[in-house]
């Protein structure tokens, strides 16, 4: 368990890690744009990224 969740922490940081190293100022300007969002619409996709995990999670236990 604790391997796999190093892992999953890993793979995380991987794959945060890509945009900003390869196109930085892309980056840099989707982060400013996305900083100009409402509380509320950050609020929208922060849960959206959590049910996508959830079921992401739920999907993988149930092939396992």
């Amino acid at each position: 368990m604790a391997c796999s969740l190093l892992a999953a922490i890993g793979l995380f940081f991987v794959l945060e890690g890509l945009m900003p190293f390869l196109d930085p100022r892309r980056w840099r300007s989707a982060f400013l744009k996305i900083a100009q969002f409402s509380d509320g619409q950050i609020r929208f996709f922060g849960l959206a990224a959590i049910l996508f995990g959830i079921l992401l999670l739920a999907l993988n236990l149930l092939t396992a």
